[in-house]
């Protein structure tokens, strides 16, 4: 561990890593906004006099970020499932915001710039920072705005499922139950290999709402008892398809084969300028289940697989096709997955 903890301060200079972690330490706070908390506060506590210094070493942090958050996708850890994509999706989001308000600067200024540059500078960070804070409170109530829109598809006296734990799912439940006073039953999947679907049954119970756990292997089993499917996403990608909690992908071929409507549920600031083409395609370590080898003595007992093996050496997310979603439900709405493209056209451009 004193290895480790060297390693991270020496390549972690500016802190940036070790306040993406912290902020990650609140288990209500998502990846994404994790990732912007942490660059917005590096922008904060950044000395460098000048606007290239200052875009320099924010690329650095942002750049620390990125290959943390890979590093961190192949271990086992309380947030291994907090796949890279969701890091990526924080880092792009926050990048992109900083480079439009520069341009925004650049272009309303011009004249006193030319009259003090350094002056211009100090504007331009103090006015970054105070939209940088709208950004940061839009995105925390983005979970409650989205949990409204998905409750609406929540039927009374309904069967629901739900894939392992996911905050933004739960919140859909509980406004539906709590807040639009609909009754209705959920089935939660285990959840492996860290079985967070038990937590989800712990939540869902404390809120009132019938529930039970079932093995992931049972999906189908239970499938036909099922009136509709609610998953998270840990982000959404260009087409419309989403990177969730590994078995996400199995349990939308099942529903479709049944003609049970899938249903993804997602702030949009997860939304990602990521196009996977398969589930090897993903922007995390490919883990060694796609690979084997043919030494005799891999095969042996002393190398049976045990749990912790299993974690590392299987992958933690998978990507889901758009075809299998029936709708994305998010804050900014209910979108067909086409409309992701859209909306990511409109930051972007």
């Amino acid at each position: 561990m004193a290895i480790k903890s060297s390693a991270n301060r020496s390549e972690d200079p500016s802190g940036v890593i070790a306040l993406y972690h912290s902020f990650l330490e609140d288990p209500e706070m998502s990846t994404p906004v994790a990732v912007f908390k942490a660059l917005t506060d590096f922008c904060r506590d950044n000395k460098a006099p000048t606007m290239s210094e200052f875009m320099v070493t924010l690329e650095q942090a942002a750049q620390s970020i990125r290959n943390e958050s890979q590093s961190d996708s192949s271990s086992t850890t309380k947030h291994q499932h907090k796949a890279t994509i969701a890091s990526l999706a924080g880092v792009d989001l926050f990048m992109r915001f900083v480079t439009r308000h520069s341009h925004d600067f650049s272009a309303s200024g011009e004249k006193e710039r030319r009259s003090s540059e350094a002056r211009s500078f100090e504007e331009f960070k103090k006015n970054l920072l105070h939209r940088a804070q709208l950004i940061l409170e839009k995105a925390f109530s983005a979970r409650l705005r989205a949990a409204e829109v998905g409750a609406h598809f929540v039927h009374d006296n309904s069967v629901v499922l739900v894939h392992a734990y996911s905050r933004v799912v739960m919140s859909v439940l509980h406004h539906a139950a709590n807040v639009q006073n609909k009754r209705f039953k959920v089935y939660v999947t285990e959840g492996r290999p860290n079985s967070d679907g038990l937590q989800a049954v712990d939540y869902l119970r404390e809120a009132g709402i019938p529930c039970r756990a079932v093995l992931d292997s049972a999906v189908g089993y239970i499938m036909d008892k099922v009136d509709m499917v609610f998953v998270g996403a840990e982000g959404v990608v260009e087409n419309g398809g989403s990177i969730e909690k590994i078995g996400t992908y199995q349990i939308a071929l099942v529903a479709k084969s049944l003609g049970k409507p899938v249903y993804a549920v997602a702030e949009s600031y997860k939304f990602v300028r990521v196009y996977p083409l398969n589930q090897y395609d993903l922007p995390s370590a490919t883990p060694e289940i796609v690979s084997f080898t043919s030494r005799r003595k891999s095969f042996s007992n002393s190398q049976a697989d045990t749990m912790d093996q299993l974690t590392v050496t299987n992958p933690s997310v998978d990507y889901t096709p758009p075809q299998y979603f029936t709708l994305l439900l998010t804050d900014l709405g209910v979108l067909t997955p086409s409309g992701v493209s859209d909306e990511l056209i409109k930051l972007y451009l």
